[in-house]
């Protein structure tokens, strides 16, 4: 199969709106969603909000399930318009907080990436995301997200 692309951020984020309206509907979890694919849970979560293309039989177990039809399946293969946050400083909460940790620990992180590893960058492609809920010693739970990345080096020119 040709592997299309979209240009219209519009389209994916139109079955966006649907795919988590049906999931809501039908009170399903992301993670019977990524059952469903075979695939994990953060990337069947992020392709079906629109930042990733899902593989075909994948898209339409998803789309299966959902409840969405042929049309739907076929676009949840495109490959995305990624980045959604559009312009500024995010108004929600929890994406703020991410901002946030960004502002206050993105040079640290930055300055211990080229540590260890030199010039460079993380991949945000070659990527796995992991979320766990772990009980907090002093009460309450904590949020433990892991950002798994492959680490590609400049190459001078």
């Amino acid at each position: 199969m040709t592997v299309h692309a979209q240009f219209d951020p519009q389209a994916r984020q139109q079955i966006a709106i649907a795919a988590v309206e049906a999931k809501t509907r039908k009170d399903l979890t992301w993670q019977e969603l990524a059952d469903a694919a075979g695939l994990s849970v953060a990337f069947v979560t992020a392709a079906v909000l629109g930042q990733h293309a899902l593989p075909a039989g994948a898209a339409k177990a998803v789309a299966g399930l959902l409840g969405l039809d042929d049309d739907a399946a076929m676009l949840l293969q495109t490959v995305p318009t990624r980045g959604s946050i559009p312009g500024g400083i995010p108004t929600d909460p929890t994406i703020y907080r991410f901002y946030e940790m960004l502002q206050v620990y993105g040079t640290t992180l930055k300055a211990l990436v080229h540590e260890e590893f030199g010039d460079g960058i993380i991949s945000a492609i070659n990527f796995k995301l992991d979320v766990k809920k772990v009980a907090d010693p002093e009460g309450g739970e904590r949020a433990v997200i892991t950002l798994d990345g492959k680490y590609l080096p400049t190459k001078p020119f």
